[in-house]
């Protein structure tokens, strides 16, 4: 008899051990792997990148983020030390694409035309296009401020002033540095030019304009989901969600407010976009 109850009590325990675990898989597409995000130090990459890793975790797979200059993220991403990057911006970073095609992909657009260029104060009425500066260089102490030296749009400036023949010199610092030095000459009313795009907050606080390039040095962007090679095979939903993402990019520089101007936690902001746009999000899990 006590044998029998001792084999009763080890099918019963099997059973429902089995059927935990299946329960378990189920809930969990992800099973716990890691998916790592590259985030530059740019404030569009934050809100994407947010959204991005809600909406993972609650596939099941646990979210890492790696900081790092926009050349050290892609090497990442070819390495395989990155799986997603959310904020490239096309053509600028076409250059990255061609060196490590073989080992990342273009996955998805998130946003179409993301205007950048050089960015002066409305108050400077007389200078609308780049060639306007050519002769003034002085005005501006012969200098233009531009983002950290990693990043690939530095080299287009320089490139830009060689072309134009402007007798000014690109001072880079990070995203902040630039636009702390910005404020303080348009505080005063004084003449400076720096490096813009949107969605940035800089064009809901100040006065400012994106002046002409006739040349092409600079076009519309689009901001693209760049993925290492290896996320389709190693997590297939994850790379399927995020190859159909999209966002407004409205709704990207509202979220950029809310996290540098409001002082909310990047992912409280993430999640009331979420939950405000359910419907967006069933779409890109293609429920």
């Amino acid at each position: 008899m006590k044998k029998i109850l001792f084999t009763t009590i080890l099918l019963l325990t099997l059973i429902v051990g089995c059927s935990q675990g299946e329960d378990s898989s189920a809930n969990e597409e992800g099973n716990g792997k890691t998916i790592t995000f590259g985030v530059t130090p740019w404030t569009s990459t934050v809100p994407p990148t947010e959204v991005a890793s809600l909406i993972l975790q609650d596939m099941g797979y646990n979210v890492e983020q790696t900081q790092a200059d926009a050349g050290s993220t892609y090497i990442g991403l070819s390495r395989g030390d990155i799986d997603v990057f959310m904020d490239a911006w096309l053509p600028v970073h076409e250059t990255y694409l061609d060196k490590y095609g073989d080992s990342i992909v273009d996955t998805a657009v998130s946003y179409p035309e993301a205007d950048a260029g050089w960015v002066v104060p409305t108050y400077m009425e007389d200078i609308n296009s780049i060639a306007d500066i050519k002769g003034k260089e002085d005005l501006f102490d012969n200098e233009m401020y531009g983002i950290e030296d990693g990043a690939s749009v530095t080299a287009i400036i320089d490139d830009l002033i060689e072309g134009y023949e402007l007798d000014i010199k690109q001072v880079n610092s990070s995203e902040g540095g630039m636009i702390a030095q910005a404020m303080r000459k348009m505080e005063n009313e004084e003449p400076v030019v720096f490096y813009g795009w949107r969605p940035h907050t800089m064009f809901n606080k100040f006065d400012i304009k994106i002046i002409e390039e006739d040349q092409g040095y600079f076009e519309t962007a689009s901001v693209h989901v760049i993925t290492n090679s290896e996320l389709k095979e190693n997590a297939p939903d994850a790379y399927e969600f995020l190859s159909n993402w999209s966002i407004p990019i409205d709704d990207v520089e509202d979220m950029i407010v809310q996290i540098d101007e409001e002082d909310m936690e990047p992912e409280e902001v993430a999640q009331n976009w979420i939950d405000n746009n359910q419907d967006k999000v069933d779409e890109m899990l293609g429920k």
